[in-house]
């Protein structure tokens, strides 16, 4: 518990040291002048960006214990100021190159004007990016999958995932998925983890919208990072008492399809995830679903003889220069259907968001896929 705190501890003290530097280099960019004149209003700037540079570390350990509205909207408010100041610091450093380079070749730029334009289109496309993160697509897609069922021919499953419920999404906007969902009439429903933000928050209650998903095959459901920070329990019975199937290690066959769920837990170990499949006992000679939360290990649900394997986890990184990591990270399986071998994929970029609620080069989505 020590070790625990005192890693936690030193997490923290790391983030926070970034922001500080983060907001440093803000300030500095839009008071530097290269005639060497003051800034009017430097120390007011100053002191505006000091509070905000401990804002959202400050918040968010409070939001994982603590929930009422005041404390939800400093939280929002801080989470959209992280999303903008992605978007400034690649500005500021933009700023910098451009200055630098015009330096090197003689020529005479408005460091300042410079610095107004890009950090206004900063700011555009950090309002644009808030506005895009809540505007949900249904995304449609068609799976060919070898031994399917004559009777899943042309039937249709919904798939989605990083609905992230706590201080910036609550019940009402799981409603609104909940609705859209209902609108296409899916056969089956996937929540493939991350129903949660981890946060603190009446799980039951937020839970409560589910209730009303239903579809003639089922609704499923696997746990996910953000369900499994701690204790997913109070999370499994809030999902469970909605009359959504949780998924656990365990196979379910649905008119002769398979469908396996693998908590996040299990599946981000090697061995342990390869020993869960092996012990499902999965039939290789029929269609078979995998659910689960990241596409971490493709290779050993491959290996393990699955057909296709829903995940979600990435959010297409939700935005630069997030998404550059996600890229680099997942490759080919950050998001949409690929394959693996004899696997197919599809990875979704999620219902909702984590951190800053700002999508930019990545769209929400209901994922609506047809099975031939």
């Amino acid at each position: 518990m020590v070790r625990l705190r005192r890693d936690i501890i030193g997490f923290v003290a790391v983030i926070q040291s970034l922001l500080f530097l983060t907001h440093y280099l803000l300030y500095v960019t839009w008071t530097f002048s290269p005639a060497g004149s003051e800034t009017p209003g430097a120390f007011w700037i100053k002191l505006v960006l000091g509070f905000l540079s401990v804002s959202f570390v400050a918040v968010s350990l409070l939001a994982f214990r603590y929930t009422n509205p005041t404390l939800r909207a400093f939280y929002r408010i801080a989470a959209v100021w992280m999303g903008l100041l992605s978007f400034l610091v690649l500005a500021a450093v933009s700023t910098w190159i451009i200055f630098g380079v015009a330096r090197l070749s003689g020529l005479d730029i408005n460091f300042h004007r410079t610095v107004e334009l890009l950090f206004g289109a900063a700011v555009i496309a950090g309002i644009y990016g808030v506005f895009n993160a809540s505007w949900t697509r249904i995304t449609r897609t068609t799976v060919r999958l070898a031994n399917l069922p004559a009777v899943w021919r042309g039937r249709r499953a919904a798939l989605i995932s990083d609905v992230h419920l706590g201080h910036v999404r609550n019940g009402n906007f799981l409603r609104r998925m909940v609705a859209k969902i209902l609108k296409e009439e899916p056969d089956a429903i996937f929540i493939a983890g991350d129903l949660y933000d981890g946060t603190a928050i009446d799980a039951g209650r937020a839970a409560e919208p589910l209730s009303e998903l239903v579809a003639p095959h089922g609704v499923y459901f696997v746990a996910g990072n953000h369900e499994q920070f701690g204790d997913d329990s109070k999370y499994l019975r809030a999902i469970a008492a909605a009359g959504v199937r949780v998924l656990s290690n365990e196979k379910v066959e649905v008119d002769g399809l398979q469908i396996i769920g693998v908590p996040y837990r299990n599946a981000t170990q090697n061995g342990r995830f390869a020993s869960v499949l092996n012990g499902v006992r999965l039939d290789r000679d029929r269609a078979s679903i995998l659910l689960t939360h990241a596409p971490d290990h493709p290779e050993i649900a491959e290996a393990a003889g699955v057909s296709l394997q829903l995940s979600g986890h990435t959010h297409l990184g939700q935005f630069v220069p997030w998404s550059w990591m996600a890229r680099r990270i997942y490759r080919q399986f950050v998001y949409g259907l690929t394959r693996i071998g004899k696997m197919q994929i599809f990875t979704s970029s999620g219902a909702g968001t984590w951190g800053p609620p700002l999508r930019l080069g990545s769209n929400p989505e209901i994922v609506m896929l047809e099975f031939e």
